[in-house]
């Protein structure tokens, strides 16, 4: 065997080897993260209620019974009938089941809740998922970190979190600038600013779920209608134009070649940026999915649902990528550069609300 022979067998024996090892790894961390980002539910059910609000019946179901002379007259009896009373209720019902269709027991959850309700329950529930429901919860001050991509995840979570809170309070809930603040969103504004990798007392997990606690106690003043919740286009335009910047941020750490000091970007560092901005479409997403229904008729009498739905639709996308492993070769080369396809939806989530908030102002 020659030399060359020798070596190459070496080369691509240590390949499969690391390749066989890296799959292992990864195996053993997906057993302790299976958690489905919030995002992914709240959307699915929105399409499943669009798909069944598409839904036509037919006007003559075949499998109906003949109605004969003796009947004619019904249909104006029923227009006069009182709903939970008499036969033609109950044949109702049993309509949409002869025709293969699904009867929804409740209105939709869109149609139940107060204006403004979508709104701050969107803020609290990608935090509270990564605060009570991930495994592990909270990791950004333990004191060994075996997972910095979750920690990354988190701080992005957080930091769209702080955002939409601090409009919400400031702007949102108030009528003017001489208006009160509302005590309960006053709190969980604070909260929310306390260091995500403090050790020490007060614990950033506590404070948090407060926070998440004096959220729900105004949805609570909402629903009763006790609180205030202003859909003014003057009020949307800063939080869309926040997002906008936090956007824009993770934009350029996911295009640039060198750090700010001249050095190139490491490989240790392009993890983080990823999945930074993962985090934020993940929190992002479900908000902007809650401004489409609390401020509709705002944005649908300026034309700009449609740019609203492209920017739902691109956080979507990257909220979704989830790499085995993150790699950054360059564009035209054989491996992938994770950071420039996640780079591609957050440019698009970026424009649409930048040009949303023109609309908006105009």
């Amino acid at each position: 065997m020659t030399y060359r022979q020798f070596f190459t067998v070496r080369v691509v024996a240590g390949i499969l080897l690391a390749v066989v090892v890296l799959w292992g790894v990864w195996a053993v961390l997906s057993i302790f993260e299976k958690d489905e980002p919030a995002h992914l539910a709240l959307l699915e059910e929105d399409e499943d209620l669009h798909e069944l609000e598409d839904v036509e019946l037919p006007l003559h179901p075949v499998d109906l019974p003949p109605i004969g002379d003796e009947h004619l007259e019904a249909p104006h009896e029923v227009l006069h009938e009182e709903p939970g009373h008499g036969p033609p209720h109950e044949e109702s019902q049993e309509l949409p089941h002869k025709l293969g269709h699904a009867m929804p027991e409740t209105e939709t959850p869109h149609e139940l809740k107060a204006t403004g309700v979508a709104f701050v329950e969107a803020i609290t529930v990608t935090l509270d998922h990564e605060l009570n429901q991930r495994t592990w919860g909270w990791r950004c001050n333990d004191m060994v970190q075996f997972t910095d991509n979750v920690e990354n995840i988190q701080l992005g979570v957080l930091e769209v979190v702080r955002r939409a809170t601090v409009v919400l309070t400031e702007r949102i809930v108030r009528h003017g600038p001489t208006d009160s603040i509302d005590k309960n969103l006053e709190n969980a504004m604070n909260w929310f600013m306390i260091r995500p990798d403090q050790y020490w007392l007060p614990a950033p997990e506590s404070r948090y779920n407060d926070a998440l606690k004096e959220l729900r106690t105004y949805v609570e003043k909402l629903e009763r209608g006790e609180a205030r919740f202003y859909t003014r286009a003057d009020n949307l335009i800063p939080l869309l134009t926040s997002f906008s910047e936090l956007l824009g941020g993770c934009d350029e750490n996911l295009v640039k070649a060198k750090e700010e000091d001249g050095s190139p970007v490491s490989w240790f560092r392009v993890d983080d940026y990823l999945y930074y901005a993962k985090g934020v479409a993940t929190a992002m997403g479900p908000i902007l999915h809650a401004v489409q229904v609390d401020f509709a008729e705002t944005v649908e009498a300026r034309h700009g649902m449609d740019l609203l739905e492209h920017a739902i639709h691109a956080c979507h996308m990257a909220a979704e990528i989830d790499p085995w492993f993150v790699t950054d070769a360059s564009l035209d080369g054989i491996l992938a550069n994770h950071r420039a396809n996640m780079a591609a939806p957050i440019s698009h989530a970026r424009y649409y609300l930048e040009v949303l908030a023109k609309t908006l102002s105009t």
